[in-house]
């Protein structure tokens, strides 16, 4: 296996221990990777400010670039190196990459930097003047989100940079590599809910106010608003309570507050401000107060060009036909949705964020060649 193979590029990420926010050595790995094959790397710390502390801050962002000649497209490929802490009860050591027998373990094997490393390993396969390649590697995904995608959407857009095309590479694929891509996702909305009364004894309640009668009330308008029946290529959204909590120690008072947490995925007929508007009406009606804070947008991706383009190369080199699904979570394709056209395509995610998370490594070797390809043909 050569120095320059997929499985062993992930290796060498995977050795450097990069829990969320990721700074330091795994950037190290990355712009030592980068630099021999001609690309300009930029790397920053973002939310280091004083005022950013509990906000996710300090991490570390990389921009890496390699212009193809003058008029040439640009393709670029976004993903991130931090990861979700281990865990215990892991059968290997996390950070100690280890292949036992067609897998390789490791935290992040998975999501992401298998797929960075065969992006990476892709790269050896390709002319050096084929087109403007670029890589928004960011340290900053797994956690809040606040100072990774973002700060580097601003560095790009103060120097001038816009991809034409944009492949991120998250562990998109179900069952085997290539049987799923997302050219969309929904949007996320997180809200909580406070109401307040008046403490009193259970045996006088006309001296007293109870919140939780009125937030039972809020929740179950709530639980009765039917969003949306879906769309072509969007699921319906659903709002989903996440968590109630009055913490009343005694069983003949009635409490002070009561508070209540929801969750919406929503797709493209809404916004996370129409949500919180439509959500805020029903709990200020019944005398609560609502906190909603935003964390995705949701966004699609037409079947369009780089969707065909993706899709060929995985039937080329699979034979499988993947399917075309804006399904799961979200990603930071929402933000970088707002400047080119994205999708994400990535190895396997059955093991992602579970204890020994592992890797086909044929399929290291086949997603190198999938993204090849698209490279290739979106560039030539």
């Amino acid at each position: 296996m050569s120095d320059n193979s997929a499985l062993e590029l992930a290796k060498r990420l995977i050795a450097c221990p990069s829990i969320t926010p990721a700074t330091g050595p795994v950037f190290d790995e990355m712009e030592a990777m980068l630099k021999p094959l001609g690309f300009e790397v930029s790397r920053f710390i973002a939310g280091d400010r004083p005022e950013d502390e509990g906000l996710g801050g300090a991490v570390e962002n990389l921009l890496a670039i390699r212009k193809g000649p003058e008029g040439s497209r640009h393709f670029a490929f976004a993903g991130h190196l931090d990861v979700v802490p281990p865990g215990e009860g892991w059968n290997s050591d996390p950070f100690v990459p280890e292949v036992k027998g067609d897998l390789l373990h490791g935290r992040g094997a998975v999501d992401m930097k298998g797929s960075i490393a065969s992006f990476v390993s892709a790269l050896h396969r390709l002319p050096s003047d084929l087109g403007t390649i670029s890589l928004i590697i960011t340290g900053d995904e797994e956690g809040p989100a606040r100072f990774g995608t973002v700060a580097l959407m601003d560095l790009m857009a103060e120097r001038g940079i816009t991809p034409d095309l944009c492949l991120v590479g998250e562990p998109t694929s179900v069952n085997r590599l290539g049987d799923m891509m997302k050219i969309g996702r929904r949007g996320s909305v997180n809200m909580w809910i406070t109401v307040n009364g008046t403490q009193g004894h259970v045996a006088y309640p006309h001296l007293a106010d109870n919140p939780i009668t009125k937030l039972g009330k809020i929740l179950s308008e709530i639980d009765a608003v039917r969003l949306d029946e879906g769309t072509d290529w969007f699921q319906p959204s659903n709002i989903e309570f996440t968590d109630l909590h009055v913490g009343n120690p005694a069983h003949n008072v009635i409490p002070a507050k009561a508070e209540g947490r929801l969750s919406i995925r929503f797709n493209d007929q809404h916004s996370g401000d129409s949500l919180s508007k439509l959500v805020h009406e029903i709990v200020e009606r019944n005398g609560g107060e609502l906190n909603p804070i935003i964390s995705g947008e949701p966004f699609l991706t037409p079947p369009g060009e780089l969707s065909g383009l993706i899709a060929d190369a995985i039937t080329e080199v699979t034979g499988v036909a993947p399917e075309l699904s804006t399904t799961g979570g979200t990603s930071d394709a929402r933000f970088l949705s707002k400047i080119v056209p994205v999708v994400e395509f990535g190895l396997c995610n059955a093991t992602m964020h579970k204890l020994d998370e592992a890797v086909a490594v044929d399929d290291l070797d086949q997603l190198s060649k999938i993204y090849a390809l698209v490279v290739e043909r979106a560039l030539g």
